[in-house]
């Protein structure tokens, strides 16, 4: 356990090095969100416009002496509206990231999915936990536990597609992942091991790029090699992925609570499937977390910065 937090420090290091990113804050009317934004402005990470409140976010820097005078501060009179404002900034080019303050997640998600107001893209919008496990020596995406209950097929190629291209920001040139069920075999009984195939069958035939598919896989088998040797199972996936894709929120909620709080993980979150990426921030949130939160981010925006110049280019 002592390299607890290392994963972290080095992502958080490398982005100090990037132009921050004019971040959208909705709401942040609670101490730990007002607080998470302005530290990460202070390490570099971001410029932090304040959607929320006005004298609500005013007073609580007063009470907690917290400097925002660096920041912009839109107006709105409750969270709804600071959801609604923080959207419109995006879809404005003000603001390259939103991140979530102290309204509910519900709140936020609703702003963002609105047809013609909202941030909708082609891509069905999806959480991703970038892990930092101590016992794995590099860190570990698991999606979706977050947003999507209870995916369909297709909804799984965009959670997929949105983890791979996560993982290239990250610098994985080609990630490994691990569609996971609770058996390593197709089993017509378990629908999960019948869409892992397709998964598998759709990245093969180019519908799903940028990444090595296998499944199904049990997580022992997906994460440790010496489980996978013992089954016999031959596949450049097996004991080393690097992304887990589970068969339903239920299940990834689960498996990222259970290395919080098991195995000393830290899980940094983020939501992408939109026109800007999306930190969703808890409370029970570390600072250290929440800084890794905002250091992925900004590696999804420069990501894009970087695809969209290669698509007017020349």
């Amino acid at each position: 356990m002592e390299r607890k937090h290392e994963k972290y420090d080095r992502l958080i290091a490398h982005c100090k090095e990037l132009a921050p990113v004019a971040c959208a804050v909705a709401h942040p009317c609670d101490e730990s969100s007002l607080r998470g934004a302005l530290q990460a402005a202070e390490m570099g990470l971001l410029k932090p416009i304040l959607v929320g409140p006005k004298r609500r976010i005013e007073a609580l820097a007063a009470q907690f002496d917290l400097d925002i005078s660096g920041c912009q501060l839109f107006d709105a009179p409750h969270s709804v509206g600071s959801a609604e404002i923080a959207v419109r900034l995006a879809r404005e080019g003000k603001a390259e990231m939103l991140m979530k303050g102290s309204l509910h997640t519900d709140e936020l998600m609703a702003a963002v999915v609105k047809r013609d107001t909202g941030l909708r893209t082609g891509r069905r919008v999806s959480h991703c936990f970038v892990m930092d496990v101590p016992a794995i020596d590099k860190v570990l995406i698991i999606t979706d536990a977050a947003v999507n209950i209870f995916p369909t097929l297709q909804d799984k190629v965009h959670i997929v597609q949105n983890a791979i291209d996560l993982a290239h920001a990250l610098g994985m040139a080609e990630p490994k992942v691990a569609i996971l069920s609770a058996m390593e075999t197709v089993n017509p009984a378990v629908p999960s091991t019948i869409e892992a195939a397709a998964l598998c069958k759709m990245a093969e035939r180019g519908q799903i790029t940028g990444g090595i598919l296998d499944g199904p896989l049990a997580l022992d088998n997906a994460i440790d090699l010496g489980a996978a040797k013992i089954k016999k199972i031959n596949s450049p996936v097996a004991g080393c992925a690097d992304i887990l894709v589970v068969p339903d929120l239920e299940a990834g909620n689960m498996l990222a609570k259970s290395l919080s709080f098991m195995a000393e993980a830290d899980a940094a979150g983020i939501v992408l499937g939109a026109r800007v990426p999306i930190i969703l921030t808890s409370r029970a949130d570390s600072l250290q977390t929440r800084l890794a939160s905002c250091a992925v981010g900004v590696l999804v925006a420069q990501a894009r910065r970087v695809n969209a110049a290669k698509a007017v280019a020349p």
